[in-house]
């Protein structure tokens, strides 16, 4: 994919603070090739988790402990950082939470994974790096 198109997806999302399905697919494959990085980050709990995720997903980390590991995104402030859950509810509640700690390269993906039509596994491996 053209650098030019990740770059302007990139900072459409910044912008908006969210993300669809075809922007997030779009932006995957950006990463895929190498023109662009950011940390995609599942919140859902670890058994939903097992069950389905998005394939290139770079960190798990549930809400339900979510205040344990926040050091984890502490580390990658600057990075872009795109959130996914369920069906967007709980990364809307996460986003409002990480602005106010002064994250600002942050979106989520709109309609959760529920909606999502790209690329997905069953039984991943867990997915953290760090």
């Amino acid at each position: 994919m053209e650098n030019s198109i990740c770059q302007e997806m990139y900072d459409t999302c910044i912008k908006t603070h969210e993300i669809s399905d075809e922007q997030l697919q779009r932006l995957l494959t950006c990463k895929e090739d190498g023109q662009l990085d950011f940390l995609l980050v599942d919140i859902r709990e670890m058994f939903e988790y097992t069950n389905l995720s998005i394939k290139g997903t770079d960190l798990l980390i549930p809400t339900s402990i979510i205040h344990e590991k926040l050091s984890l995104l502490e580390r990658e402030k600057d990075k872009f950082i795109v959130l996914y859950c369920r069906t967007g509810n709980r990364t809307s509640f996460t986003m409002f939470a990480l602005k106010r700690m002064g994250f600002t390269k942050i979106a989520h993906l709109s309609d959760g994974i529920v909606s999502y039509t790209g690329e997905t596994k069953k039984n991943a491996p867990l997915p953290n790096k760090f």
